[in-house]
């Protein structure tokens, strides 16, 4: 299982990596081909024959990479660390992102978190007011025991406010879903899953808010319900390196025996990208 956990995470990256490569291929104009006209031949140029620019499928790239962590010594040992990446590619039609995250913690000597997850989004006409959307993700959990599970769905998002301020969309998706935990038996669920983003800044961009919120009620079992919610206060030192503390809490009513259903964390960490 291990085997074949690594090997759909490494499709996916491929997925990915295979989208970019094909995004910068459509970018190269060729050259070759181009003729010296002379001068005189161009001088007034007819409307209908002038020179189109190339059209583009990703003409922006933005990145952040985000270290977190928390350590404590005492009665209680306790080591967390969260690396994360937040990748955007966007053209005039469509955007793709990413956002890998990798969780590690350890309390009393024992494990407790070694938590992977990674995402693909890909939006379509994301900078209309209303969009549509697809996306797939992964995710492995040692802190819930899951040994795989896997999400895909399509969905439409509503940007409420876009100013340089103030970012805040509404998203609404229908998710197929399947979860194989370490011991219990494997769950598949189709979720409506209803997202609230957002991204405040005050002070003159002297102080960050960030805030999202995904809930995921099961629409075949309604006491199958899941939400999480991360909210980050953000200081700039410049225009690349940011100091950030977060707060997230998550919940979910189906786990394995002997697992809490409600999780929360706080850490403190540092940013460095141009996103």
């Amino acid at each position: 299982m291990k085997n074949l956990t690594c090997f759909r995470f490494f499709t996916l990256a491929v997925v990915l990596f295979s989208l970019i490569s094909a995004c910068a291929r459509a970018q190269d104009v060729k050259t070759d081909t181009l003729k010296v006209i002379p001068a005189d031949s161009v001088a007034a140029p007819k409307p209908d024959t002038a020179a189109l620019p190339p059209r583009v499928l990703i003409d922006t790239i933005r990145y952040r990479l985000i270290g977190d962590g928390n350590f404590t010594r005492g009665n209680v040992n306790r080591s967390l660390m969260v690396l994360r990446a937040e990748l955007i590619f966007s053209g005039p039609v469509i955007n793709i992102a990413t956002n890998p995250r990798f969780t590690y913690g350890k309390q009393n000597g024992v494990l407790a978190e070694r938590d992977s997850y990674v995402d693909l989004f890909v939006d379509v006409f994301k900078k209309r007011k209303t969009y549509v959307f697809g996306l797939a993700a992964l995710e492995t959990s040692n802190l819930r025991r899951i040994d795989l599970r896997q999400m895909a769905g399509a969905g439409i998002g509503y940007r409420v406010i876009k100013t340089k301020s103030h970012d805040l969309s509404l998203t609404d998706a229908l998710l197929y879903e399947s979860t194989n935990f370490f011991e219990k038996a494997t769950v598949t669920t189709v979720r409506n899953s209803f997202r609230i983003k957002g991204k405040h800044s005050f002070l003159s961009d002297k102080f960050r808010f960030n805030h999202l919120t995904f809930i995921q009620p099961a629409l075949n079992d309604l006491s199958n319900l899941r939400w999480n919610t991360i909210l980050s206060a953000e200081m700039p030192l410049n225009k690349w390196v940011t100091l950030r503390t977060s707060f997230e809490n998550s919940y979910e009513s189906v786990v394995e025996v002997g697992r809490k259903r409600t999780d929360s964390r706080i850490t403190f960490g540092i940013s460095v990208g141009n996103k």
